[in-house]
């Protein structure tokens, strides 16, 4: 007899945070800056409100009946986001803004990853 087939699911949470940023090309003048940005070129920056979604999908562990431990997921979403992120200057504080344009942030966040501690995928 086959052993039963795994048994999939997904799981998601959802973080807010706040942070701010200012969209400026070093290769364009203040003034072709400004009329290509208008207020999002304000020197001082300007601010969002963003929403992350993240979901793991993986086997339900037979024994504990989870996909991955919700604590767990929690100190690795304030680890990998909420610290890093949240009422940061994007520009400034966070070092891979300093290299790409600071509306990548679901490029920078939406890269698939192993969850901590379980092997199931985020």
């Amino acid at each position: 007899m086959a052993p039963p087939a795994a048994r999939l699911a997904r799981l998601s949470r959802t973080a807010s945070f706040s942070a701010c940023h200012r969209l400026h090309s070093k290769s364009l003048s203040d003034e072709e800056n400004l009329k290509l940005f208008g207020k999002c070129n304000n020197p001082n920056g300007h601010g969002h409100n963003y929403k992350v979604i993240v979901t793991v999908r993986g086997e339900i562990d037979p024994v504990s009946g989870m996909v991955i431990n919700l604590t767990d997921l929690k100190e690795y979403m304030q680890q990998a986001i909420m610290e890093p992120l949240d009422h940061k200057n994007l520009d400034k504080d966070v070092p891979y803004f300093a290299e790409h344009h600071r509306e990548r942030c679901s490029v920078h966040l939406g890269k698939p990853q192993e969850a901590p501690a379980c092997g199931n995928a985020l």
